[in-house]
């Protein structure tokens, strides 16, 4: 590449700074400039459903880049600085504030953008939304405050918050219209133990149930209308509801789009100076185009984007994955799920440990696993690697993991 090329990087998510030091690392003499909306050093967004709600951590106690942040690889960090539109034609973007800042190639790392529920409208007072550091700092402070929760969905984000609200000792209320928790993550046999976890917790969680209105109560708590013609009060609502891509600014620009940014297995776009990383993206997936809403996606999507925007030529492999903290849960997924698996396989473990197999033939295919982080290690890598498997190993706990990693693929 030529000496001073000039890389420009929208979004300061995981997969923005990934793509931003991937490039300046391809290419020491580019000029990388990474966009961010927010007014502060790139941080980390999973503690915030955690650690962040309970005090137990600031959002600046974990910077994507490290202790010196972005800078110290020399990528230009410009804060504060949300992007309006691209223009392909002259290479070049515009901030809200009307500045053009131009580029030879340009990665587009916009993340995803929460789902809004028009029932629960965000300027509602007690509702909230999580999804940036101002909201959970704002949920925080009434968390705090005690009362009663009512969380919308039983996700991932959602019973994330209510472990965090049930540790602070807030009267907490789980609606799910899904027949079970965590249905697009988890096995029935996994979403039941974790609702029994929560339970235990004090977490009433109702599967099944639909909400028909929200209304403002007389002492100011909210009235939550559900089926039967029950009502729940609460004085703060949290909506997980999951999250769309935010296609917005390709879309805008022209670039093809199909819930989300298309990009080939190089994370390259339509136009072939822009490329595009992480959950605003759909990709070639081994089962056709995919997309993926998680951290670890992000951040090795974004790696590679980076490497190819500034000269690389690397492609892009996964097996992609997914962690969750709850109560004294450690959940954690890795890999592909496939309709019909050969066969689903329970290795047993101690008290509160779960580790379920899911396999393609000889090939493991997916596992899901509670307080099994050792384990599900050597998982990934058997994934990754496909290596054959017997079935009757995996459900022997006695018979080590990681002496399959040894089979002859």
């Amino acid at each position: 590449m030529n000496a001073g090329r000039k890389i420009v990087v929208v979004g300061a998510g995981p997969a923005g700074v990934a793509a931003a030091l991937a490039a300046k690392q391809q290419d020491v003499a580019a000029d990388v400039v990474l966009l961010s909306e927010e007014s502060q050093e790139p941080y980390e967004k999973p503690p915030l459903s955690k650690a962040v709600l309970t005090g137990k951590a600031m959002p600046h106690d974990a910077p994507i880049a490290g202790p010196k942040g972005v800078a110290a690889s020399g990528v230009r960090l410009k804060l504060g600085t949300p992007v309006q539109a691209i223009d392909r034609a002259a290479r070049a973007v515009m901030t809200d504030a009307g500045e053009r800042i131009g580029y030879d190639a340009l990665v587009l790392a916009t993340g995803s953008i929460n789902r809004m529920l028009p029932m629960f409208p965000a300027h509602q007072k007690g509702v909230y939304y999580l999804r940036t550091e101002g909201q959970a700092r704002a949920l925080k402070a009434h968390l705090h405050q005690g009362g009663s929760l009512l969380v919308i969905g039983g996700g991932l984000i959602g019973l994330e918050v209510a472990a965090s609200a049930a540790e602070l000792g807030v009267k907490t209320t789980v609606i799910e219209i899904a027949p079970r928790i965590l249905a697009r993550v988890c096995t029935a046999d996994i979403s039941e133990l974790i609702h029994e976890r929560h339970r235990i917790r004090g977490v009433d969680i109702r599967v099944g149930t639909a909400v028909s209105a929200l209304r403002e109560l007389p002492d100011g708590r909210l009235g939550v209308d559900i089926g039967g013609g029950d009502t729940i009060t609460a004085d703060l609502i949290v909506v997980g509801t999951g999250v769309a891509p935010d296609d917005r600014l390709a879309k805008a620009a022209g670039l093809a789009t199909q819930d989300g940014i298309v990009v080939d297995d190089q994370g390259r776009t339509s136009d072939a100076a822009i490329f595009a990383a992480g959950d605003c993206t759909r990709f070639p997936g081994p089962h056709g185009p995919v997309r993926l809403e998680n951290w670890r996606h992000a951040q090795e999507h974004g790696a590679i984007a980076g490497r190819n925007v500034a000269g690389g030529d690397v492609v892009y492999k996964v097996a992609p994955s997914f962690w969750s903290e709850q109560h004294d849960m450690y959940i954690q997924g890795v890999g592909w799920p496939v309709a019909q698996p050969s066969a689903r396989i329970r290795r047993p473990l101690g008290a509160g440990a779960a580790l379920l197999f899911e396999l393609d033939g000889t090939r493991l295919a997916h596992a899901l696993g509670i307080n099994a982080q050792r384990d599900m290690a050597v998982v990934r890598r058997l994934i990754e690697r496909g290596v054959p498997v017997d079935a009757s190993e995996l459900a022997d706990a006695g018979k080590p993991l990681a002496a399959m990693l040894k089979a002859k693929v």
